[in-house]
């Protein structure tokens, strides 16, 4: 059996705002600084021996506290990063209410995807083969993300839908913990927060 902490990154200054995707320059806020070194604090006795991160700078900067509380390197796992949200990158929630594709896409997350962009099935195969290689006996693993590719995870596990996506809080710099072994798992801890 293998622990495994699903981490999502800090706060920034778009959040609830914007949706930055993958945008390019998005940075934790001072708020969201504080948040990873709490969660450095929280996992510094964890035994990890693996902390893995998105591509995206945001996850970095939450993982870097992290990494040298435990003293591990952080490294970049493409499977980790946000979902490709296509021509929505950077626009905000209030103009993307108005758009009917919008309104798909958080009623049908199973089957819808965002214009030019990726579905949120094909996040939750790339998280699901991390899952995978991991599910084998060894130290504990930290993996950085976002929150909408921690609630896929979260869904494989617990065996349910991407329609029941948003019955799944997932904060900033919060923490879920799970247990894998070959074929299996579950969900330890959800949504865990520590207070800067």
């Amino acid at each position: 059996m293998r622990q495994v902490f699903l981490v999502r990154h800090g706060s920034h200054d778009r959040l609830g705002r914007i949706l930055c995707g993958r945008m390019p320059g998005v940075c934790l806020s001072e708020a969201g600084r504080a948040e990873a070194q709490a969660l450095a604090r929280r996992l510094a006795g964890c035994g990890a021996g693996t902390l893995l991160a998105s591509p995206r700078e945001r996850t970095a900067e939450t993982a870097a506290p992290i990494a040298a509380a435990l003293g591990l390197d952080v490294g970049t796992e493409p499977g980790l990063d946000e979902i490709d949200f296509g021509t929505w990158t950077g626009r905000s929630f209030a103009e993307l209410a108005a758009d009917p594709d919008w309104a798909t896409w958080n009623a049908q997350r199973a089957t819808a995807r965002p214009p030019d962009g990726e579905g949120m099935a094909e996040a939750q195969g790339r998280v699901g083969r991390i899952l995978d290689r991991l599910a084998a006996d060894g130290a504990p693993v930290i993996l950085v993300s976002h929150a909408d590719v921690i609630r896929a995870a979260l869904l494989t596990v617990l065996g349910l839908g991407l329609d029941a996506y948003d019955r799944i809080v997932v904060d900033p710099a919060s923490c879920s913990e799970l247990a894998l072994w070959p074929g299996g798992g579950r969900v330890v801890s959800l949504n865990e927060r520590t207070a800067p």
